[in-house]
């Protein structure tokens, strides 16, 4: 199984705050992982080291065997990460396919492919609508579309249910799911709805105060004490 992203330890402070302390995990071709913790566990500012959007004060990052621990946002994503933002990040002056047009233009690509990248995600019906005039789930939709357009390696996802109701939750999971199987891409994705945690990662990671305190399979973390005890809000059991 090939490794596609490596973190060896990185950490990023903001003043006297170790918002990420000394993080160390790989990602293998097909995972799809979740990063979950409580808010401020450090999970957002972990995906803005990775997507380049700050800088690693120490540690290192390596993506398909490269370093790309300096890099830049945009060399990243040309190298193969992309992302989906909390607050999905769209061209609300567009509309849904003109947002994806840009984003192939942006990756030097041609842009006769949006139609389909939008029919991929479930917005077949609505190319042409504006972004100011979707719902709030379609526009997460067309931010995936963005985030597919440069045939990413990796993907990471900030939340990708942030906003929608449960129904649109499952759905907009099960589309993922089924894309990135079908495209072979590695995801690592945030989310607080355990149920999109627990249904469609085969993997999580768990956070609490900068630091990782778990890494393995569903049914482990949801067994582990110490996650119960910071995140799924259920007391540790033994001895006071």
């Amino acid at each position: 199984m090939s490794t596609v992203l490596d973190v060896n330890g990185i950490s990023r402070s903001f003043g006297g705050l170790k918002a990420v302390d000394e993080v160390t995990f790989t990602l293998n071709k097909g995972d799809v992982a979740a990063l979950i913790g409580p808010n401020g566990a450090g999970k957002t500012t972990c995906f803005n080291l990775l997507s380049g959007a700050l800088t690693v004060h120490s540690g290192s990052v390596l993506f398909g065997g490269h370093d790309i621990t300096h890099w830049q946002p945009h060399q990243r994503a040309r190298a193969g990460i992309g992302r989906t933002f909390q607050i999905a990040a769209t061209f609300r002056s567009m509309t849904a396919i003109e947002n994806v047009e840009a984003a192939l233009m942006a990756a030097g690509l041609r842009t006769d492919t949006a139609s389909q990248l939008l029919q991929d995600v479930g917005m077949a019906g609505l190319t042409g609508t504006p972004v100011t005039a979707l719902a709030y789930g379609d526009v997460k939709r067309v931010e995936l579309a963005m985030a597919l357009a440069a045939d990413p390696v990796l993907l990471l996802l900030d939340e990708p249910t942030a906003g929608m109701a449960a129904d649109e939750r499952q759905k907009i999971m099960e589309r993922i799911s089924d894309l990135v199987r079908a495209r072979g891409i590695t995801v690592l994705f945030t989310e607080h709805d355990m149920d999109a945690v627990f249904g469609y990662a085969s993997r999580i990671l768990a956070m609490d105060q900068g630091r990782l305190i778990a890494d393995d399979s569903p049914d482990a973390v949801r067994n582990d004490a110490r996650v119960q005890r910071v995140y799924l809000g259920e007391p540790e059991t033994g001895d006071a």
